[in-house]
């Protein structure tokens, strides 16, 4: 602030030594001496105005840098910590180009109101000032209803022009949402030869962002134009009572230069003044949409007093549960089931019958509607969620990987993990050989979502991925429907033993891979109708036997 202060009196005080200049090179010819003092002045302003200005410039850029960097890390970690429910209605495209806008947003906001509008007014002000005490109370009149009135017109216009930059951005995060969803569906597209409609569909969007793109632009033109009517006027009838003032001998040549000089520098950053206002209104209009994410409340919360659990041992309890999504979509209907410590319970049904709904209720994705759940006698909804979700580990149907080596997708499940742990999990998941064998090993990329990989290699970097994190609580979730079915017998044979020391839940398909669980659920619409081990289920001739049946005969067959 002291540094913009500065470069503002600095460029305020040249006009005065041009002055100088003028009325002492304007006198005559016989007493002519070259004015040294008033020019060293002159060009000492001029270089202390613009080395002000970059001493300010490079102080301030670590506040404008580090505020983007807070907010955005802030808006980040917001995100993580919202619900499934959220992540699951987002579009990511929309989403990204939102949070994009809004960090070029601050910074814009911070840069230009700090240093563009507070100098303005500054100078504004030292200048008004400098015209009432040296000259007739009209120049200063005259500067000030200029300005009033370029202000005025640039707020009225650019309100009206701000329903066109919003239905921009809004078709624009449309576009961009478009784009995304087809390139990460990229294989979905090439498989029904849909390029052409996912290509209309962006287009199509495009078009009409073009629409609100032109209206806008005319409306800056419109606008512009105004600006420099008003600066116009303003800049004449200050010339013209200066020359006046010249005739009639109230002022000097070296007045007018001066008033001239005044203007001058008023009319850049006035008429840039109108730049930075109709910009920072667009800034605005860009960050409402990322604030408006940092308002979306957090649907699951730790309560105030939530314990940090840490346990090796989990007896875990399902009591009554209930749980929809929508209250006329019932999802769980009075779901009761206990997961002794060390025992392996498998859930079995039909696709919607609420199998996978258990896992996420069990991380506390979603809070249950009614009922509760239990862990070693505390409700899961009294444990922090990252200590309950740090003793959880899965291994889920649909595998995704990020975009970086297996190494790090491996370790991911315990980041500070040794080379020599990953590597040991990764034998324990029959994948080592596999990965030994590609030219880059450990360090082979696999691609956006793992794309690089087959299903059954993904699915096995994932089990390496949940043996690593080593928790006392498991869920397998279709853990082995990707693999042939030599390397299933194998990791089911591996699973055996890591499960006998932890308490698993296995949500299945398959029912031949968990005949060995303690008990079996069966489940119908939301309901558990059946529940007993494999040889009970079987000798019970029911639903289960049934499905038994139906599967033993497609082996068969």
């Amino acid at each position: 602030m002291a540094f913009l202060v500065a470069a503002k009196i600095a460029s305020v005080l040249m006009p005065f030594y041009l002055k100088e200049v003028v009325d002492q090179l304007g006198v005559e010819s016989s007493i002519i001496t070259m004015p040294i003092a008033a020019l060293l002045g002159y060009g000492f302003a001029r270089l202390a105005s613009s080395a002000f200005g970059e001493l300010r410039d490079a102080l301030f850029a670590r506040v404008t840098q580090g505020s983007v960097r807070k907010i955005a890390t802030q808006l980040f970690r917001h995100l993580m910590s919202l619900s499934l429910r959220f992540h699951m209605q987002r579009q990511t495209g929309g989403l990204s180009r939102d949070i994009e806008r809004g960090t070029k947003g601050i910074s814009f906001l911070l840069n230009f109101m700090v240093f563009n509008i507070l100098p303005t007014v500054l100078e504004i002000g030292m200048v008004t000032a400098i015209l009432l005490w040296n000259y007739d109370w009209s120049f200063a009149f005259v500067t000030l209803a200029t300005i009033l009135c370029y202000i005025l017109f640039t707020l009225v216009v650019t309100e009206r022009r701000m329903v066109y930059r919003r239905a921009m951005n809004t078709l624009d995060s449309q576009a961009n949402t478009k784009a995304i969803d087809a390139l990460l569906n990229y294989e979905t597209v090439k498989y029904f030869d849909n390029e052409k409609l996912e290509s209309d569909r962006y287009d199509s969007n495009l078009e009409r962002w073009v629409d609100s793109a032109v209206k806008n632009a005319v409306s800056l033109n419109f606008l512009n134009v105004g600006q420099s009517a008003i600066i116009s006027v303003g800049v004449t009838l200050l010339l013209w009572l200066s020359a006046r003032g010249v005739v009639n001998h109230h002022m000097s040549v070296g007045d007018v230069v001066l008033v001239s000089a005044y203007l001058t520098q008023l009319y850049a950053p006035l008429n840039f003044l109108g730049f930075v206002y109709r910009e920072i209104k667009h800034a605005l209009a860009d960050m409402e949409r990322m604030f408006s994410l940092l308002d979306q409340g957090q649907e699951i919360a730790d309560k105030d007093n939530a314990i940090d659990m840490c346990f090796r041992e989990a007896h875990i309890e399902f009591n009554s549960v209930s749980f929809h999504y929508e209250p006329n979509r019932k999802i769980l209907h009075n779901i009761s089931f206990n997961i002794p410590s060390g025992s392996t319970v498998a859930v079995v049904g039909a696709s919607g019958a609420g199998k996978s709904t258990l896992a996420r209720l069990l991380f506390r994705f979603y809070d249950v509607t009614s009922g509760s759940i239990k862990i070693n006698g505390v409700d899961i909804r009294d444990i922090t969620q990252s200590s309950l979700r740090r003793h959880i580990g899965i291994v889920p149907q649909d595998t995704v990987l990020f975009n970086d080596s297996i190494m790090y997708n491996i370790a991911y499940g315990k980041p500070n993990a040794s080379k020599e742990e990953v590597i040991n999990a990764a034998k324990a998941a029959k994948i080592h050989s596999f990965v030994s064998s590609l030219p880059d090993g450990y360090e082979t990329e696999v691609g956006e979502r793992g794309l690089k990989l087959s299903g059954g290699e993904k699915q096995r970097v994932a089990i390496a991925r949940t043996l690593l994190k080593n928790p006392p609580i498991l869920i397998l979730d279709e853990a082995t429907s990707a693999l042939d079915t030599n390397t299933e017998r194998a990791i089911q044979e591996e699973l055996s033993v890591i499960a006998e020391s932890r308490s698993t839940l296995i949500i299945a398909h398959r029912l031949s891979t968990i005949v060995d669980a303690d008990i079996i659920l069966v489940m119908d619409k939301g309901r558990i109708v059946e529940q007993g081990t494999h040889l009970e289920l079987i000798n019970s001739n029911q639903l289960y036997a049934e499905m038994w049946a139906m599967q033993q005969y497609e082996n068969s067959s």
